[in-house]
């Protein structure tokens, strides 16, 4: 078992070096830090949505913004999508699942508004609709998928693809980028870096 849990880490590391001989990733979550703090400081916010571990990932960093990460500060208007049980069992009886998160970017969205989709494969179809709806809003995507980039890639703004097609190691990966991100955001919008 213990040369098991070895292979488990090493794949682990094997896909984050990958991500860090990736200088066009690495641009992309650079941009994706300005983009973040300038909609945050024309007064728009960061909304998550994902499925499963995706879903719990996205919930876990808009928390880190709109609580803290570092810093003790003020909060940062982000949300993620899933979190009002009530509204989405009722949109997903009475529509959809697939329209969960499209039609609360259509009542919630605005202009220069940041919406993060986590999709592992990067065709999960409530995420592309709420892409779609997000670029109708005039909001800014940024998506975090695997490898390919499914769907995702051709409707996003800005690509983090993980160069993995492992469902675990992709997400240990997200949530590695998306606290990169946090971190970031808030020492610029905070004046610490």
């Amino acid at each position: 078992m213990s040369a098991k849990i070895k292979s488990i880490i090493e794949a682990s590391i094997l896909v984050k070096q990958k991500l860090l001989q990736d200088e066009s990733l690495i641009k992309t979550v650079e941009q994706a830090v300005e983009l973040i703090v300038g909609a945050f400081r024309n007064g728009n916010k960061v909304l998550f949505c994902g499925n499963g571990g995706s879903a719990a990932d996205a919930q876990h960093l808009a928390a880190e913004f709109s609580g803290r990460f570092y810093t003790d500060r003020d909060a940062l208007p982000a949300e993620a999508l899933h979190c009002n049980s009530s509204y989405l069992t009722a949109v997903a009886n009475d529509y959809s699942y697939d329209v969960i998160y499209s039609r609360l970017i259509k009542g919630i969205g605005n202009k220069g508004d940041v919406l993060i989709g986590l999709t592992t494969s990067g065709n999960s179809k409530n995420i592309v609709n709420a892409f779609e709806v997000a670029k109708e809003k005039g909001m800014t995507t940024i998506a975090f998928t695997g490898e390919s980039g499914g769907k995702m890639k051709s409707i996003s703004d800005y690509l983090l693809n993980v160069p993995s097609s492992d469902t675990p190691r992709i997400q240990e990966s997200h949530i590695m980028l998306g606290h990169i991100i946090c971190e970031l955001v808030e020492a610029a919008y905070f004046n610490n870096a």
